[in-house]
């Protein structure tokens, strides 16, 4: 057995509560990783408060899309890694906020990336590189970023300008010196869509609260407007992105590789013990926490 926490339903950060849960053995193409720090997003809130209701989350399951560990155990398939090896692992079945898990998607931890922030890139790595694909957003081009200074719309501004599309971020008034230094341009997140910019190529809704009508009026349509976490996305005709498995390893690779080399930063981190998952989510929807949260395991 190992510790996790559980959702004990849906609701308001009191439902998360610790409990021992059974990490099972991994399957021919998986591995068992004991768990060092476990990455905390946004996502993670909109499920557990019942707001989205998506990959199969119940009263029983583990949160937790990324986490990164130490290797345990392997499947009879996996030739690469082995027992020993440190990997950050994405996990669209959920089961990071535990103190060990079975993932199907892994990539190593280079000795250059600290362990906090190899906890805090699989899922939003993922979606960043996830959805800059499926826009094609192309050099010359104008992506608008909503939530441009969360960890989603850090990454995909990076990526993204490094290419050579403009990014302009809807962010608040004080995340607004760090957007720009990221190569993007602020705006502000406050005002109206309609106000802050006449038109954009692309939409990459990272916030799921968003004025998303606008948004589709800014693109010229919903076929290049996708959101991460916006159940309201598809009444639009607005592409509601779910993480792409055959993709998803390749995808944190590319955004690992570049945290290693050092083309890309993440958010600052502040590091919460495993047990203080339901106060992490709490100060992270009051405001109190600016910061991305990883559990200390």
């Amino acid at each position: 057995m190992t510790r996790a926490v559980i959702l004990s339903g849906f609701g308001g950060p009191d439902v998360l509560t610790v409990a021992d849960v059974d990490p099972g053995q991994p399957g021919p193409r998986q591995i068992r990783v004991s768990v060092r720090y476990a990455g905390v997003g946004p996502t993670d809130l909109a499920l557990r408060s019942g707001h989205l209701k998506a990959f199969g989350v119940a009263p029983g399951s583990v949160l937790g899309f990324e986490a990164a560990g130490v290797v345990d155990a392997v499947g009879a398939a996996v030739t690469d890694v082995a027992p020993g090896d440190e990997v950050a692992v994405y996990l669209p079945g959920l089961g990071g906020y535990a103190q060990s898990v079975i993932a199907g998607h892994w990539v190593p931890k280079p000795p250059s990336v600290s362990w906090a922030d190899a906890a805090a890139l699989p899922a939003s790595g993922e979606a960043a590189v996830r959805v800059l694909r499926l826009l094609g957003v192309t050099a010359g081009e104008t992506l608008l970023i909503l939530g441009g200074a969360g960890a989603v719309g850090t990454i995909a501004t990076q990526l993204a300008t490094a290419a050579g599309v403009r990014v302009v971020a809807a962010v608040r008034e004080d995340d607004a010196d760090a957007t720009a230094r990221l190569g993007a341009t602020p705006v502000d997140y406050a005002k109206p869509l309609r106000e802050i910019v006449p038109s954009v190529d692309a939409v990459l809704d990272a916030s799921g609260r968003s004025d998303l009508a606008a948004a589709v009026e800014l693109a010229g349509g919903a076929r290049r407007v996708i959101t991460l976490s916006d159940p309201r996305g598809p009444q639009l005709g607005v592409t509601l992105s779910g993480p792409d498995l055959e993709r998803a390893t390749d995808a944190v690779a590319t955004a690992m590789a570049a945290l290693a080399d050092g083309s890309l930063t993440l958010r600052p981190s502040t590091a919460m013990p495993l047990s203080e998952a339901a106060a992490a989510h709490a100060g992270l929807e009051s405001g109190a926490l600016r910061t991305k949260i990883v559990l200390t395991v």
